[in-house]
């Protein structure tokens, strides 16, 4: 039996990709400008087509990293944002390229995820970003659960302080929360510089 690690999304990759909004991207945009150096790199977990995170990223001169697993929207980041490095695998088995980054957002996939699965991407974008990293993420700032609409499958936010709690025991640190242009929370979280 062929398990669908992309949760559902392969299956309706291209009703997806027409109905995507450049919903967060402003947010997105402003959040790396002000936090991240110039040009640094950026790893977008859960990338879908690249459009619109990975290419406002791209147009303001960061270098992105693009992990998925659906195929057919991988396929699509590699059509439509050439210049993002890919990797086609389920964020929580990511090795992330085996590299460091200078930061990581995660927009619109933490929540697909089942609690044990959100808790492995989390310490594995710890493990992937620089001392001083920052990471963003979306997700209901109350813990709750829902169908997608999309998928149908279920979703689930473990709430703030979940959230909060499961950061630090990665080595990652809750700043703040912001909210984009339709009222979608994100969770930004930063790794403390040694010493």
């Amino acid at each position: 039996m062929n398990i669908d690690r992309s949760e559902g999304w392969d299956a309706i990759a291209e009703q997806f990709m027409a109905l995507r909004s450049d919903i967060g991207a402003a947010l997105v945009r402003s959040w790396a400008r002000d936090h991240l150096p110039p040009s640094s790199s950026i790893v977008d977990v859960g990338c879908g087509s690249g459009v619109p995170v990975a290419q406002a990223l791209i147009e303001d001169g960061f270098t992105v990293f693009g992990i998925d697993a659906s195929p057919t929207l991988i396929a699509a980041l590699r059509r439509l944002v050439p210049e993002t490095q890919t990797a086609c695998e389920a964020a929580q088995d990511s090795a992330f390229f085996h590299r460091t980054f200078a930061g990581a957002v995660s927009i619109g996939l933490l929540f697909l995820l089942s609690a044990d699965d959100q808790q492995k991407v989390l310490r594995g974008v710890a493990n992937a970003l620089v001392p001083g990293g920052r990471f963003l993420f979306s997700a209901p700032r109350e813990a709750c659960e829902w169908r997608d609409r999309q998928t149908g499958r279920s979703s689930r936010s473990l709430g703030q302080q979940a959230y909060e709690r499961h950061l630090e025991a990665t080595g990652l640190r809750l700043i703040g929360c912001r909210l984009d242009e339709g009222e979608n929370n994100y969770f930004e979280a930063i790794k403390p510089s040694v010493g």
